[in-house]
């Protein structure tokens, strides 16, 4: 299945290690174009791949987060990566990688959501009205033409006009599917902070200073209790850090590649 995927690739072929690079909900691999051209990574392998379902590509049949886990994991082991990273939903579903013990290696976790207060309020309002008959689709459908442009001013300039397009490209009845399964994920996992601390993997959780995405004083202080999880904000950077700030965030993954065992 993995062959009908969209897959970015850089750095050299026979690289002892190799990086997995999963993109955020609505996004594709071009979120990582930036990160992909930091020469802090220049002799890492690198292979970043759209989540099945977004950016235009086919959605499984099994949206759920544990289905994507198992996806990403095996596709993990059919490329050789041995790190993760996971920018927004697809910090997600690393962490689940981890807690179904699908994948051992280092995480790399840029904003992620560890409880459903902390999501943004807009993709709450549209799991609401995705369930209204009538409504889903139509309500799907305007948001993904307002987004990209609300974006744009959150986006490096230089990077706006095509992440916006990147986003536009996402077919409505499939978001709402996936944002559906999300949420029912979340739902059974008040917190996410005890699954990814009893996984017991080395993680580095990657916030900007202004990142809407919430994180609970509580899930804080359980993540900073966990000695194999390391807490990084980058300066100037929201939820968008890979692109705001790609370089600091490449240094992340050089620290999690060293702690590769």
């Amino acid at each position: 299945m993995s062959e009908r995927w969209d897959v970015r690739r850089a750095g050299p072929e026979q690289a002892p290690h190799r990086v997995l690079m999963i993109p955020g909900g609505l996004c594709s691999t071009e979120f990582y174009v930036d990160m992909m051209a930091e020469p802090a990574l220049a002799a890492l392998g690198l292979v970043a791949a759209t989540m099945p379902g977004f950016g235009g590509t086919t959605a499984p049949d099994d949206v759920s987060m544990e289905n994507y886990a198992r996806l990403m994991a095996e596709f993990a082991a059919e490329s050789g990566c041995d790190v993760v990273v996971g920018h927004s939903l697809g910090a997600n579903v690393a962490i689940e990688m981890a807690a179904a013990d699908l994948f051992r290696g280092p995480l790399v976790l840029l904003s992620p959501t560890f409880s459903r207060a902390d999501e943004a309020k807009f993709l709450a309002v549209m799991n609401a009205l995705g369930r209204v008959p009538g409504l889903g689709i139509a309500g799907w459908t305007g948001m993904l033409k307002l987004l990209p442009k609300a974006m744009k001013r959150e986006l490096p300039a230089h990077r706006a006009e095509a992440l916006a397009a990147d986003m536009a490209a996402n077919d409505p009845a499939t978001c709402r599917r996936i944002v559906r399964r999300y949420y029912e994920y979340l739902d059974r996992y008040p917190s996410l902070v005890p699954r990814l601390c009893e996984a017991d993997v080395p993680a580095w959780v990657v916030r900007g200073d202004h990142d809407e995405i919430g994180l609970a004083g509580g899930e804080r202080r359980g993540l900073e209790a966990c000695p194999q999880v390391r807490m990084v904000t980058v300066p100037d950077a929201g939820h968008a850090v890979l692109v705001e700030q790609p370089a600091r965030v490449a240094e992340v993954v050089v620290d999690a590649v060293a702690a590769v065992r």
